[in-house]
């Protein structure tokens, strides 16, 4: 199997991505279109047990089963974001985990759900993305307990997860406070990046800064929960920034201002957003909310790309106490999340965001 990470450098005889019409988590429907999609579906039966369902569209759901154990469970799937078989794999298993890790989970097993278009691509590509998504969850100590797959039309690969958490620590992302910092602990760009790679217009080196990011395991949102001040967290995935920060703020009935220029992003993220490379998902995006968006009248229309990008296994999306930012930031630089940064603040308005 091929686990080079210089293999997306060689010209494969069928590209992934020219086998699918999306990518990653802009795979995702919009917005908009989601809500009126399940809105005839009906809620879930009250139960006691069910801490966390679908009423603020959190991460995961969250059943408890006794006094100090509850199940985190989510399944997450999509279309190939990179060429390389494994890469691919790789990404979206860390993308599935990072929803229990935002609930203050340990991940304890998963399934894979895989569609495989066996009529155009070679059997020994499954194999690697199979074997790319069992890579990382041996890195989370979990094992591949099964799963499904289908003949299909596109590649697609993810992960149901299943995790455990103290019912008492589980992290929501409805429960944010007035004057909790939103610290961020990726840079923005995936979707980006991968216009560019679509198009072949993306350097090695900038592909491996996205990979790299897209496959950093989440695993510190378990630790997050142990501190003091911490109110809520999500992930940033397909929805983009502003799509999950608007969620937090609807949750919570506030409002939030964030700065542009503390948001942390790819290299090249700006350059290649001001030339017009994005994705279809982030103009969607906007079209679904930028109407509780405030931005500034003279704002570039390149920001809107990067506030409304796509992310694939984004960062963290954390709601902390003036008090406890220190110690979030501490342990997540501890961890290797280099470009976390403290980047605006929940305030009590209305549930919109504002752009600085």
């Amino acid at each position: 199997m091929n686990t080079s990470k210089e293999a997306h450098l060689a010209t494969p005889s069928v590209r992934l991505t020219e086998m699918a019409h999306g990518g990653g988590c802009g795979c995702k429907l919009a917005p908009t279109v989601l809500s009126r999609i399940l809105a005839k579906v009906p809620m879930a039966a009250p139960a006691a047990q069910l801490l966390v369902g679908t009423e603020t569209d959190d991460d995961a759901a969250v059943y408890q089963i006794n006094e100090h154990q509850a199940i985190v469970a989510t399944t997450d799937f999509f279309m190939p974001v990179v060429d390389d078989p494994f890469d691919f794999g790789r990404i979206a298993a860390a993308n599935a985990l990072s929803d229990v890790y935002a609930m203050g989970g340990t991940p304890i097993m998963a399934l894979a759900v895989v569609g495989v278009p066996v009529d155009k691509m070679p059997l020994d590509m499954a194999q690697d993305i199979l074997a790319g998504g069992a890579s990382v969850c041996t890195a989370a100590g979990i094992p591949v307990a099964g799963g499904h797959s289908i003949d299909s039309p596109e590649p697609i690969y993810g992960l149901v997860a299943i995790g455990m958490v103290d019912p008492s620590q589980v992290i929501r992302n409805s429960t944010a406070r007035a004057g909790d910092k939103i610290v961020l602990t990726k840079p923005l760009g995936v979707g980006i990046y991968s216009a560019a790679l679509k198009r072949q217009e993306l350097d090695a080196p900038w592909y491996e800064e996205m990979v790299r990011s897209m496959t950093q395991l989440n695993a510190v949102g378990a630790e997050i929960r142990t501190i003091g001040g911490v109110h809520a967290m999500t992930d940033v995935t397909g929805f983009g920034l502003l799509g999950h920060l608007l969620e937090m703020c609807r949750g919570a009935s506030l409002g939030a201002e964030i700065e542009f220029e503390a948001l942390p992003l790819f290299t090249h993220a700006q350059r290649l957003a001001e030339i017009g490379i994005g994705t279809g998902g982030a103009k969607r995006n906007w079209k679904s909310y930028g109407h509780e968006v405030d931005l500034p009248v003279d704002a570039p229309e390149w920001w809107r790309g990067v506030l409304c990008d796509p992310q694939t296994s984004g960062g963290l999306l954390i709601a902390c106490s003036s008090e406890s930012a220190p110690k979030v930031l501490e342990l997540l630089r501890s961890r290797d999340f280099d470009h976390t940064r403290v980047v605006g603040e929940f305030c009590a308005t209305p549930p919109r965001v504002c752009v600085r």
